[in-house]
This record gives structure tokens, sequence and C-alpha cells, in this order.
């Protein structure tokens, strides 16, 4: 099954980066397509969208300054599947697409997204301290999965954190 085509253009407001498609994207060709996956319903709780989008919509995300890429392009089941070259190729790759497309805040969704491309391997959720690309707001978000055990409210509070740093940059600008 071949990797989905990342959501992405320079200078986004945020760029969503996800471990890697599921079986149900790479399907469709769509981010966050598999219908236990909350990602969509995350964003409008969040305040992120005026209202719930559907995957085959994610390209229409693009008009917020918002996009969509993952740390390893192949579809599987589950995370555990990747392998740690499939990583290493990754980290390097989401690094240079950052560096590219300079977007203001880059949000991993999911800690072990953000393990795995930073290195680090304690992280809290929300803005991180420093960001591995200068110029850019790393933002560690909890994961859309359903099989996620975090009450749905809690994970909405914390994507309703960028809406802060995004008002920031908006009013930085004015």
């Amino acid at each position: 099954m071949k990797p989905i085509p990342d959501r992405i253009q320079k200078n986004l407001d945020i760029l969503f980066v996800g471990f890697n498609p599921s079986i149900r994207s790479g399907e469709t060709g769509h981010h966050y397509a598999n219908p236990n996956n909350r990602f969509w319903k995350i964003l409008f709780e969040a305040g992120l969208t005026p209202r719930k989008y559907s995957p085959e919509e994610d390209l229409k995300l693009l008009e917020y300054g918002y996009g969509f890429t993952n740390i390893v392009g192949r579809p599987t089941k589950a995370a555990d599947e990747i392998t740690k070259e499939e990583y290493q190729q990754g980290r390097e790759e989401l690094r240079k697409k950052i560096e590219d497309y300079a977007p203001n805040i880059v949000c991993f969704v999911g800690k072990g997204v953000y393990q795995e491309y930073s290195g680090k391997k304690s992280v809290q959720w929300g803005r991180q301290e420093q960001s591995v690309v200068p110029g850019t707001i790393d933002f560690v978000a909890p994961s859309s999965s359903g099989l996620v055990r975090m009450r749905f409210d809690d994970v909405v509070a914390i994507y309703r954190e960028l809406n802060d740093i995004l008002r920031m940059y908006k009013e930085k600008d004015e």
C-alpha cells in the first residue's frame, strides 16, 4: 500500500504530524480516515475548525493554515509495525519538511511521535521548551486514536491550547 500524500504548503499555522497512516487512510488517500479516529471531532471541539470536517476534506484545511504529514509514510494496522529504519529515515525527512515549509507550530499527534522525532524520552503535553527546528514551536498533543484511554474532554483541552498560541502569532503579525 502506498503512502498517502502530505497536505502541506509553506508558512502553515499548524502542521499536524502523526505516526503513520492507518490502513483505512491508505485505502482512501486521506489523513485520519479510520472511523475510530477522533481527530476531526477533536479539532472541532477544540475550536480549531468551525465545524466537524471529514477525512475526505483534509485538503480543504490548508485554507485554515493546517497541514498534515506523518513521521513514517507506510500505512500499517498499528504503530508497533514501524521499523527502526523507517523511523530513522522518517525523522530526517520530517526535519527537512519542517525546515523547508516553516510552519509556525508543529503539532505532534501523540507523545510517541514526538519521542521518535526528537529523541527525548520524557515529554510533557503542550508546548515544548525547545523545538527541534529553530523558528517553529513543537507542540505535543495526545493521539486521536480511539484506543487512547484519556478522557475525551482532557484531550480536547490540550488541543485547545493551540488556539492560544495561534492568537499570539496573529497578534504579533498585526
